[in-house]
């Protein structure tokens, strides 16, 4: 079996372990990225992407990507939409700060080049990939490479970036971490369309027929969601059926849909997922192998990348001190934000979304949260910290 030794190994290569890869590089430290998908496959996976505004630092700032500036495009709000009416919640008047549209897709192909540039050793495609001894201080990682050749990664710390179904996260013994699940009762019918905007930021729509999301892709591609049963089953919804409930939804709250053709449509499922501690001996997980949030409050990539944040300072200092004890404290300081993210992705999801029990008492009381939150500044406010995100630690 052919043996590569490193000082951390990463078990993913979308953009948490990516990101992680160059960050550890920046510090000189040396690691191996793997990944069961090919470069082409994780580049074809259609992904929402706002970015706060310190994830877009940090793609700049370490050098990953210039496009995000040229490309990204800037939103200074949202529109809330509900009771008839539309709202604009202005984000900079309110604290100063925006977001970035720029799909995840793009924030990847941005990594992978960097890390390719950097001569940085990622192997995807790979296959049967498990890992090993990770309570000792040589973890390893194991898997066939996509010619049939075995090979093994042996490392000092090894890291799970491998997504919600982390192969990882469940090498764990129960009896050592807690996991906390919800899972919702609805799910997002998505769509992407071509056609041009239907409006410069996206609209949150609440609606007695359930909730609905307009994004932007670019100018001539967008992203559309509506509330929809977990079971839903795309195959029974024609593009014609697909706009008129979203027209439903959205236009009699003031706003006009720009339709088009339907080039792709899935089911969403919505759960909510936190491990703790985010560390377990020498294995470490990050991003969605440790929290999964509703996509409602667009924190999912944010929150991978502010894990890798924290995650390469601590490991800079564990190597350097050769403390393992160190590592407690990347579990610390993740977690804080990851339960506030939790909560400000439930605040928008219950207070836009219909259960399938809503009654229209619950509906009216939807609509008058809604009008608290567009007609005080202190509410205005919350919903704006918590969307363009809150400072690093």
């Amino acid at each position: 079996m052919d043996v590569t030794t490193t000082q951390v190994g990463i078990v993913g290569g979308g953009p948490a372990g990516l990101m992680l890869s160059h960050l550890l590089a920046l510090r000189g430290i040396d690691s191996v990225v793997v990944d069961h998908r090919s470069r082409l496959d994780i580049e074809r996976t259609v992904r929402a992407g706002i970015l706060e505004a310190d994830s877009v630092r940090l793609l700049t700032e370490t050098g990953v990507s210039e496009r995000v500036l040229s490309e990204g495009d800037q939103h200074h709000g949202i529109y809330l939409a509900f009771g008839g009416e539309s709202h604009h919640v202005d984000f900079r008047e309110l604290v100063g700060a925006s977001v970035c549209l720029y799909p995840q897709t793009e924030v990847f192909i941005d990594l992978a080049n960097a890390r390719e540039a950097a001569g940085a050793d990622v192997r995807f495609g790979v296959s049967d990939t498990t890992v090993h001894d990770i309570t000792g201080t040589s973890p390893s990682i194991r898997y066939t490479d996509p010619d049939g050749t075995p090979r093994e990664v042996r490392c000092r710390y090894l890291v799970g970036a491998d997504g919600s179904h982390s192969m990882c996260r469940h090498q764990i013994p129960a009896q050592h971490i807690r996991q906390y699940r919800k899972e919702y009762p609805f799910a997002w019918f998505g769509i992407l369309c071509e056609a041009p905007k239907s409006a410069p930021e996206l609209i949150y729509s609440h609606s007695e027929r359930g909730f609905a999301l307009i994004s932007q892709r670019t100018e001539t591609m967008q992203r559309m969601y509506f509330q929809c049963d977990p079971d839903e089953n795309v195959d029974d919804w024609s593009d014609d059926r697909i706009w008129s409930e979203l027209r439903a939804r959205v236009e009699p709250n003031g706003h006009e849909l720009v339709e088009g053709p339907v080039t792709d449509k899935a089911v969403l499922r919505f759960r909510s997922n936190v491990v703790e501690p985010m560390r377990y001996g020498s294995l470490l997980l990050a991003g969605d192998a440790a929290h999964t949030v509703p996509p409602t409050g667009a924190k999912g990539l944010n929150l991978a990348l502010a894990d890798v944040r924290i995650l390469a300072d601590v490991l800079q200092k564990a190597l350097a001190e050769g403390d393992d004890d160190v590592l407690d404290e990347y579990s610390q300081r993740a977690l804080d934000r990851v339960w506030r993210s939790q909560h400000f992705s439930y605040w928008m999801t219950s207070m836009l979304h219909r259960l399938p029990d809503t009654d229209a008492f619950s509906l009216r009381r939807q609509v008058a949260e809604l009008r608290s939150v567009v007609r005080s500044k202190a509410g205005s406010t919350f919903l704006a910290e918590g969307y363009t995100g809150w400072p690093s630690t």
